[in-house]
């Protein structure tokens, strides 16, 4: 029997890609992705802290802080002292096409929506897509009060219609497209700009019950309204918007939740990584530094000594997909370094450190996938080309935890529709679960 027909005879295996369908369905941006990680969190047992008051943690606590509502931290203390954290990072966002501040603009008889491209966005898969919106609303009450409001509008709303190909013979030679000029949605038929708002009021009012809030600001963007799937004829692949990185967050979520709770366990998921990392919720700012200094205040020894300590006794994960070998562009890979689809999680390598791998945290990741019986594999970009990167190096920077990048292989990363293996989200749970139940970290 092939793999992936054991994967569809596995109740568990099943019950956990239903899980991640329902997460990345309900996850349109990285406020939605937060609140959800959040609810899951709560559901088993850990407590919501908030920056602004005053924390009180002893061993054996399980809580989590959110920052900006778009960035989370989960942290499992152990009962007994502690001397170091198995740490695993993610990013909530994904590329995306953002609305503009003001939005509304008219032509030829149609309302359209100015967008802002958030991210490496490869543009040419949003057209002739169903589109809802989502994102935070910021709104002021009658007595004054401010109130941020998440929106999911969840009905096709607007298309980017495409130009017909007798208009533009040369489209399938590589038209360049004008993300000011050509990406503008279409909304509303013989709408004005007065339309938007109305209909926005309207959707605050059918979601939250409010019809007498003003709307004060929004960070609201597009998404496609076609659900995650398992594709193929074995069930091998999973295609969703946004697998790159939510794919990550609940891989790591999941791993969190199956661990036993005895090793002291974090798990971050940054905003902003797609845009450079640099805000109060980015791997660049200091979210992270801020919760492992409230920690060893007063979990730890106390005192920068013993903070350097902690963190050079931990380890750090960053989890983010890798370029799996594609089919059709097999040349765009090292001949020696093209990761399969359902191979086993990706450890991403590159001497310039746009990833933060070494031989001694690759040599880790390698002995945890070899103890749960997990194919494992590298990858390395050709060198004749360029290297994106991750939260880890930048993580690795601002704290100075011990780093390496895995990820599960994936196709068509940053489109508005991704490609993963199945029976990776499995493989990569398990490595992660083991890695947060080890008590020695290499």
């Amino acid at each position: 029997m092939s793999q992936e027909s054991l994967l569809k005879d596995d109740s568990t295996q099943a019950a956990r890609l239903d899980r991640l369908r329902e997460f990345l369905h309900h996850s349109p941006t990285p406020w939605h992705a937060t609140t959800n990680m959040a609810e899951r969190l709560e559901a088993a047992g850990y407590r919501r802290l908030d920056e602004t008051d005053t924390w009180s943690l002893k061993p054996g606590d399980r809580f989590y802080v959110t920052r900006n509502d778009s960035a989370i931290i989960a942290v499992n203390l152990p009962a007994s002292p502690l001397a170091a954290l198995r740490m695993v990072g993610a990013h909530t966002d994904s590329p995306c096409l953002r609305l503009k501040t003001n939005a509304a603009q008219t032509s030829a008889g149609w309302l359209q929506l100015g967008v802002q491209v958030y991210g490496g966005v490869l543009l040419a898969p949003w057209f002739d897509r169903d589109l809802g919106l989502a994102g935070r609303v910021h709104v002021r009450h009658p007595d004054g009060r401010l109130e941020g409001l998440l929106i999911h509008v969840e009905q096709p709303v607007a298309i980017i219609p495409n130009l017909a190909i007798h208009m533009d013979r040369d489209a399938n030679e590589g038209r360049a497209m004008n993300a000011q000029t050509q990406m503008a949605p279409v909304f509303l038929q013989g709408g004005d700009k007065e339309d938007f708002d109305r209909l926005l009021e309207g959707w605050i009012k059918e979601q939250h019950g409010l019809s007498d809030v003003q709307v004060l600001d929004f960070e609201i963007g597009f998404h496609d309204l076609q659900p995650p799937s398992i594709v193929g004829v074995g069930g091998e692949l999973i295609a969703s918007a946004r697998l790159d990185n939510l794919l990550s967050c609940f891989i790591g979520l999941e791993a969190m939740l199956e661990a036993d709770g005895s090793q002291g366990m974090l798990l971050v998921a940054n905003d902003h990584e797609e845009v450079g990392s640099a805000s109060a919720c980015g791997a660049q700012g200091p979210f992270l530094g801020d919760v492992l200094k409230r920690i060893n205040a007063q979990l730890g020894q106390g005192g920068e000594e013993n903070y350097i300590r902690l963190i050079q006794a931990s380890r750090m994960i960053s989890c983010d997909n890798a370029h799996a070998l594609h089919p059709n562009f097999r040349d765009k890979h090292d001949a020696q370094h093209g990761p399969a689809i359902n191979g086993g999680p990706v450890i991403k390598v590159n001497s310039n450190q746009r990833y933060a791998t070494n031989s001694a945290t690759a040599a880790m990741f390698r002995a945890l996938c070899e103890e749960v019986e997990v194919p494992v594999q590298t990858f390395v970009t050709r060198a004749d080309m360029g290297c994106g990167s991750t939260i880890g190096p930048i993580t690795a920077t601002e704290i100075g935890v011990p780093t390496l990048d895995v990820g599960v292989p994936q196709w068509a990363m940053h489109s508005i529709r991704e490609t993963a293996g199945t029976q990776d989200v499995e493989y990569l749970t398990r490595v992660l679960t083991a890695f947060f139940n080890s008590p020695e970290l290499a």
